[in-house]
């Protein structure tokens, strides 16, 4: 039992690896002795996140934009010049986009399912191959994408940003069921509340911070060991035989009565 949640040895990739929930998880991943790619579009960012997460284990920067078949391409090939395995692939990156229902634009479809929805797809198929070089019946390879309490959730006037979630929440399903046989799992954190950039102005701001509080059940927003916690368990034996599934880390904010933010 003791071995239940070791990771260590384990390689992952990590996009959107420089900020946000993707931070919290690799750097819980490379706290927790795995080998970790980090992918984000700004490389400068990259590669300082990379380093100061080296100083606790073994982190790597390979700067890709996703937003295209091409990028997610771009970011395979340079995975599979390094490693002919890979362990856990955690598809993190994404974007949202709010605006007022009359003036929500063409482009705030475009961009939102690009990343979103399109990224994720293009780059699990690009590192399919090495998912399944190191899947085994006893140690699955591990699928974990990032959806959102808002792929389950109405309201709001972040319309492409809710509908690619659900969308991601549909594709790790699809997923599980089609990937089993290869002997990879696939599931999805949904995060509620969360320090991040797309949360910033609420978070970063006190007023607005309390009134987010307030509203989740636990009374507090996601801290970084919630999200690498969630993480690490699906990552390991203790979450092995777990696929298909869809996990709210919300602090109870879909079981919260008419919730409304989150």
């Amino acid at each position: 039992m003791k071995d239940l949640f070791n990771i260590s040895g384990k390689t992952a990739v990590v996009t959107g690896g420089s900020s946000g929930i993707g931070l919290m998880i690799a750097k819980g991943f490379v706290e927790a002795g795995a080998r970790v790619y980090i992918a984000s579009r700004k490389a400068a960012v990259c590669e300082e996140v990379a380093q100061e997460l080296s100083k606790s284990g073994e982190c790597m920067a390979i700067p890709a934009d996703l937003s295209s078949e091409a990028g997610a391409k771009a970011l395979g090939d340079a995975i599979r010049e390094r490693e002919t395995g890979l362990d856990i692939l955690v598809n993190n990156a994404g974007a949202t986009w709010g605006a007022p229902f009359e003036e929500f634009p063409e482009s705030g479809w475009d961009k939102i399912l690009a990343i979103n929805v399109k990224g994720p797809f293009f780059l699990t198929r690009e590192l399919m191959p090495l998912l399944k070089n190191t899947a085994t019946k006893e140690d699955p390879s591990r699928i974990i994408n990032v959806g959102s309490i808002d792929g389950f959730r109405t309201g709001g006037p972040a319309f492409s940003y809710g509908a690619s979630k659900a969308a991601i929440h549909q594709m790790t399903q699809n997923w599980a069921a089609q990937f089993a046989g290869d002997q990879i799992t696939v599931n999805c954190i949904a995060p509620g509340p969360f320090p991040s950039k797309m949360m910033a102005f609420m978070t970063e701001n006190e007023e607005m911070r309390k009134l987010l509080e307030d509203n989740v059940p636990l009374g507090r927003i996601g801290a970084p060991e919630d999200a690498a916690g969630l993480a690490i368990f699906l990552s390991s034996k203790a979450g092995s035989f777990m696929t298909g599934n869809i996990l709210p880390l919300d602090g109870g904010v879909l079981i919260r009565p008419n919730a409304s933010a989150g």
